[in-house]
């Protein structure tokens, strides 16, 4: 291994390990902010609602790392067969990012929640700049998610499994179309949620404003994040097909 790739190696680490940290950090502060969080997550809320038989939030993040690390291992199986490829070596490495992120988004929730009181706003017509803050700090939120992930993508070391499914469908099915891979990935957790509400008795969490938000945006703020964030640091995209492999440095 040359100089230069030992260096590309660490800053590909460098900015793995940021991005894990920053997305699970946003992705709780939406949580926090009951203003809607981006559509996997919030899922995965509605899911711990259901699980736990409870309408607590503290009860429902009591499982919300586990309920987000089982449906990682599920996307996990569903990118094996899109890349129809037994990828254990892939999926082991979705693996170990989704395990880190999943209950550093629980621990870090009472966070915004407690230690910051976020939990104490009144996000409502009644309390308007409340409200007006609660939007600012989702869409903050929201942003800190897409930039991470165009970081992680880019790094390609390991991916979330959720962003690894966007990532195959989008390079290897719709030629590099950020925001249309990101719209079909989102029918999965959007089934899961109908279900969650109607088990739910029809009551539903962390969907929302920001949940909207990101549907419409995420996908082009992602990719606006590859060319102005970072823009020096480049695609390292490769896959394999039962016949060829083809990469992308782009």
């Amino acid at each position: 291994m040359n100089l230069l790739t030992i260096s590309d190696a660490k800053r590909r680490f460098f900015w793995l390990v940021i991005s894990i940290i920053l997305n699970s950090a946003a992705n709780a502060l939406t949580i926090a902010t009951r203003m809607g969080s981006a559509v996997w997550t919030a899922s995965a809320v509605n899911l711990s609602h259901w699980i736990t038989h409870s309408a607590s939030p503290t009860k429902a993040n009591a499982v919300l790392g586990t309920v987000l690390v089982l449906y990682g291992i599920g996307v996990a199986f569903l990118t094996m067969l899109l890349t129809k490829r037994l990828d254990w070596g892939r999926f082991i490495k979705n693996i170990l990012f989704v395990v880190p992120f999943s209950y550093l988004v629980q621990w870090i929730t009472p966070f915004w929640t407690v230690t910051l009181r976020l939990g104490q706003l009144e996000p409502n017509f009644s309390h308007p700049w409340q409200l007006a803050l609660a939007i600012l700090l989702d869409i903050v939120g929201l942003f800190g998610i897409a930039v991470a992930i165009s970081l992680y993508q880019r790094a390609n070391l390991i991916m979330h499994p959720n962003d690894d499914l966007s990532y195959i469908i989008r390079f290897k099915y719709l030629h590099g179309l950020a925001s249309a891979s990101q719209w079909i990935s989102y029918l999965p957790p959007l089934l899961l949620t109908v279900l969650s509400f109607i088990a739910n008795k029809y009551q539903i969490w962390s969907f929302g404003f920001g949940t909207v938000w990101a549907f419409l945006t995420q996908g082009y703020v992602q990719g606006w994040a590859d060319t102005h964030i970072i823009p020096r640091f480049k695609h390292h995209f490769s896959y394999q097909t039962n016949s060829t492999t083809k990469s992308s440095n782009s």
